[in-house]
């Protein structure tokens, strides 16, 4: 059985045991959420979770199943009001993180959306003790839903203030390095490492992100890349090993509409992907 085939009477079941289970609380039909007051605020609850689980039990638990998933939600109304209270406007701690992309089991519950082919984008709460990825439970008793405003607050609360410098990779050849140490959020700046290149940069630049912390970069303007991938590789995958919070252990090869494509770490060869392979033919020769 499909969820949706199963709303007609789990919400049903719902408003004839709130009553019971939560007094206070109300099914807002509009929306097919519980909405479950706390002191002066409320909570709201979508019914898709009790829903998919009912999906999957015979009929004739429906009602214990519900039973259950709203005992449940009122715990976590309490706590998340609990947080309210705590965090004052919960929205101003929101922050965009990138990491490398989860697999399905590792994103499921989580506020997350694919950043590209390689990476997602997770929404956190910044907070020194009480922080941590924000699920979608969390942030439905929290009422967050449009949220647009997250990566303003990561650019003018944790990115405004990043350094960037020029630091010597190889002979007369510059590794470009943007940089918060100690920050969790300077790997959201990867789609946006144009700002951090020369211009014009038509052939675009070779990119690592070893931890949260860093990005490396390096323009691509001639054959001198050759020389460059090997080792900007081994000082992207050294400075992954060695970080407190690490990110991604390879190279990218960022180009065109904010593309990362991999690349292999060694000198170019069979496995090089055919675009990069086919631009390499048309750099000019080493200065």
């Amino acid at each position: 059985m499909e969820p949706l085939d199963a709303a007609a009477d789990v919400h049903e079941l719902i408003r004839d045991l709130l009553p019971v289970v939560a007094p206070s609380a109300w099914f807002d039909s509009g929306t097919s959420e519980v909405v479950l007051p706390v002191g002066r605020s409320e909570a709201r609850a979508s019914t898709w979770t009790v829903l998919e689980r009912c999906a999957r039990e015979p009929r004739a638990t429906w009602s214990r199943v519900v039973d259950e998933w709203l005992r449940e939600v009122g715990h976590r109304a309490f706590l998340a009001v609990g947080e309210m209270e705590l965090f004052g406007d919960v929205r101003k701690l929101l922050r965009l993180r990138i990491v490398p992309k989860l697999a399905p089991r590792d994103r499921e519950g989580l506020v997350v959306v694919p950043a590209g082919d390689h990476f997602d984008a997770m929404v956190m709460i910044e907070h020194p003790r009480y922080g941590g990825p924000l699920t979608k439970a969390r942030a439905g008793l929290l009422g967050l839903r449009k949220l647009g405003y997250v990566m303003t607050n990561t650019h003018d609360r944790e990115l405004a203030d990043v350094s960037v410098r020029d630091q010597p990779l190889l002979p007369g050849r510059d590794v470009r390095v943007v940089t918060k140490p100690g920050s969790r959020y300077v790997s959201a700046l990867l789609s946006e490492v144009e700002q951090f290149l020369p211009s014009p940069n038509e052939h675009g630049a070779l990119v690592g992100v070893p931890c949260h912390s860093t990005l490396l970069l390096y323009p691509i303007t001639s054959t001198a890349v050759l020389e460059v991938l090997p080792v900007f590789a081994d000082v992207v995958a050294e400075m992954h090993a060695d970080a407190d919070d690490p990110c991604a252990p390879g190279v990218y090869w960022s180009h065109g509409e904010r593309r990362l494509t991999p690349l292999p770490g060694a000198a170019p060869g069979p496995s090089t992907p055919d675009e990069f392979a086919s631009l390499l033919r048309r750099l000019p020769d080493i200065p």
